[in-house]
């Protein structure tokens, strides 16, 4: 059962968050916010995505909104520090965005950047963190197979806690698993398990040692949840750049598995320079509860009318979507 397109679009607001720096190629994130009987929720999925991938997302946001969560199993998250593919000279000042962070993800293989810039910038996060920390790298599958085993030797002096999606396909994880082994370095899978049409195909063919989940692109927390269960893998939970109401739900899913090994991507509300709520990284942890919007913020970073308009109809697009594919909207009673 869903709400009907009325009860969704009574409460939707949508907003555009400036970041510090930028990040994934963007350097303002939109994203539609909408309050349900059980609080608000985000629908963000990033403007590239096509409407049928984009629906899970909008699934998990009624799913939030409108359906009690599973029960959690700690109070705060520990997270990690998010490092774009900035220049090593401005590695401190990302870092210092992160008091208290004791494991920095590094994104890695930017388009129109080289090898020699990411060892650069891993080499400038290992200085800053000293010994005791824990450094992890992103490459959001750009890497073939040769690629990336050359650039995790590149980067193995640094003592890497694992390499995050190296290559794009399963079978190439797979083989550069069985290649790299011997290195110690573990290999995570993101987008082979969020984008997947199949996301526990990477744990059936042995291509990851751990996984990372994402509350909006799997369909919910409960769905994440049955998927790590199934998986059999240790879970990192990670973010999409959500805002403060998505990485809520980023931290509660985080504080709902029974296992929770690594520190978490859910501290990324440091990379904004404003958010509609209050919800970075203290002592190198978040809270894992829903938050409420501050209507003044919901003004203050309001959309633009043309890109309102756009989310509006994405969101219409994407209900009909879940409509037909036999969910059933209903008006929840309030």
């Amino acid at each position: 059962m869903i709400p009907a397109l009325a009860d969704l679009l009574d409460t939707a607001r949508v907003v555009a968050l400036p970041l510090a720096t930028r990040f994934r190629g963007v350097d303002v994130r939109e994203a539609l916010l909408i309050e349900g009987p059980n609080g608000w929720a985000e629908f963000s999925p990033f403007v590239e995505y096509p409407d049928a991938e984009a629906s899970t997302w909008l699934a998990a946001a009624i799913d939030f909104g409108w359906s009690a969560q599973p029960e959690a199993r700690r109070k705060t998250v520990q997270v990690n520090a998010t490092v774009p593919a900035v220049a090593a000279a401005r590695v401190d000042a990302v870092l210092a965005r992160f008091p208290g962070c004791r494991t920095a993800k590094v994104k890695v293989a930017e388009s129109g950047q080289v090898l020699a810039e990411d060892v650069a910038r891993v080499r400038a996060v290992r200085e800053a963190m000293g010994p005791e920390g824990r450094i992890r790298v992103d490459a959001n599958g750009a890497w073939n197979v040769d690629e990336a085993e050359h650039a995790i030797h590149a980067l193995a002096p640094f003592d890497l806690e694992y390499a995050e999606q190296p290559c794009g396909s399963v079978a190439e994880l797979a083989e550069l698993r069985r290649r790299v082994k011997y290195m110690g370095i573990p290999i995570a899978a993101d987008e082979s398990v969020r984008k997947a049409a199949d996301p526990l195909a990477v744990a059936r063919a042995g291509a990851a040692d751990l996984v990372v989940i994402k509350a909006q692109p799997l369909g919910g927390i409960r769905r994440a949840l049955d998927i790590v269960a199934e998986a059999g893998l240790p879970a990192v939970v990670s973010s999409a750049l959500d805002t403060a109401v998505g990485l809520a739900q980023g931290a509660m899913l985080a504080a709902s598995l029974p296992d929770l090994e690594h520190d978490c991507g859910l501290g990324t509300g440091a990379l904004f320079t404003d958010d509609v709520a209050e919800l970075i990284p203290v002592d190198g942890a978040v809270p894992a509860h829903r938050v409420v919007p501050d209507p003044a913020r919901l003004d203050r970073l309001a959309a633009s009318e043309d890109r309102r308009d756009w989310w509006l109809d994405r969101l219409s697009r994407c209900h009909a979507v879940l409509s037909e594919n036999g969910v059933r909207a209903t008006r929840p009673e309030r």
